[in-house]
């Protein structure tokens, strides 16, 4: 029971008051040194640069919560066929609630006084000697020798949509200007800032146009500027439609002074490449119909208007930084685990290709022998 006792002492003695460092052999060998130095240095390089600099490893990240309101501004004439239009932001916006994606009308055609009744289709175009018609309602069964078409059950007169107007009929959409008011918050960092930044007061918005050089943070864009931006002509584009993205970037550093946190505004053509055709896309333009229904004479009619218009996606991307000692200790430490990286490369360079290994493997490893291997080398020899 003592012996045993005296056993548990020792080891707990041993295990508290002692200290165990591995073996170190220095090993003067310029090629080794050369390849252990690089390695180390491309580490600290890695670290340094990339996750430290680059990488901003040092600092927690943020995604913001934001909200977008718009507003359009600009009033557009026609005159087609005699019949003058004024078309104000009511008229030419959808939907008009201010949201983050919207469209506006750049051109169009129009079908007036529709009622329901029965009429002939409108052909649509002849293929491989076959006639395909628009389907445009309900067929009763019988032909229209006049047209050569299908009569049907439908509003009438039926929508005539083959020959888009050219130029597009609101050219005048070019001149139009768009305020855009983002707010962003960022949970974590208790940050909240607004695109009408410290300077853009209600004097200077009265005034300022946005410029991506001479008025960067003016939140009023021209609607030609914002086509041209994003790489498109506005004729072109209008003709038949389009989309269009506005990125609002929030890219942050809290380490420095809220005030440095500011929008950059990015804009980008999201139907295809500018320099694509009519015969390199599979579907061109964007469009849509909207009706205005009307009672005349106690009849129910309607206006129909296929919308073409350019369709505007606001799109917010945030990213905040700022200073933190837990990501900080794990990039040092990661940095730190990738430095053993040189001294196994080494190891395997001393112990494997050189000339010299078996010298320094025995001057690395040290052997211990039992009796028994101790009397069987001996007979050996």
């Amino acid at each position: 029971m003592r012996l045993l006792l005296r056993f548990l002492q020792d080891a707990l003695s041993d295990f508290f008051f002692e200290y165990e460092t591995p073996r170190q052999v220095l090993v003067r060998n310029r090629r080794v040194g050369v390849v252990c130095r690089l390695i180390q240095l491309g580490v600290l390089v890695y670290i340094i640069g990339w996750v430290f600099i680059y990488e901003k490893g040092y600092q927690s990240t943020d995604i913001a919560v934001s909200s977008v309101f718009t507003k359009m501004k600009g009033v557009g004439y026609t005159n087609v066929n005699g019949v003058e239009r004024v078309w104000d932001v009511s008229d030419y916006v959808f939907p008009p609630q201010g949201d983050s994606s919207f469209v506006v009308m750049t051109n169009y055609i129009i079908t007036e006084g529709q009622q329901m009744g029965t009429c002939p289709e409108v052909l649509l175009y002849l293929l491989m000697n076959s006639r395909l018609s628009l389907f445009q309602g309900e067929m009763t069964g019988v032909c229209v020798n006049t047209t050569n078409t299908c009569e049907v059950l439908a509003w009438c007169p039926v929508e005539d949509d083959r020959i888009i107007p050219s130029p597009p009929l609101l050219m005048s959409a070019e001149n139009y200007t768009l305020f855009i008011k983002n707010s962003v918050t960022f949970p974590i960092f208790g940050v909240t800032r607004s695109n009408l930044v410290e300077g853009i007061d209600a004097d200077y918005i009265n005034k300022c146009l946005y410029h991506p050089e001479d008025a960067p943070l003016c939140p009023i864009f021209r609607l030609g500027d914002i086509v041209k931006l994003s790489g498109f002509n506005f004729e072109t584009i209008a003709q038949e439609g389009g989309t269009i993205g506005i990125v609002i970037d929030w890219t942050c550093n809290f380490d420095v002074a809220v005030k440095h946190c500011k929008p950059k505004y990015n804009f980008h053509g999201l139907y295809g490449n500018p320099s694509d055709t009519g015969q390199t896309r599979p579907s061109l333009g964007y469009n849509f119909r909207y009706a205005k229904h009307y009672l005349e004479n106690s009849v129910q009619k309607r206006t129909l208007l296929k919308v073409f218009g350019i369709r505007f996606d606001i799109i917010v991307q945030s990213l905040a930084r700022k200073f933190d000692i837990i990501p900080t200790l794990t990039a040092i430490g990661s940095g730190v685990g990738i430095f053993g990286v040189a001294t196994v490369v080494c190891d395997l360079v001393l112990l494997y290709l050189l000339p010299k290994r078996e010298f320094y493997k025995n001057m690395k490893f040290k052997y211990t022998d039992t009796p028994i291997q101790v009397r069987s080398r001996q007979c050996a020899k």
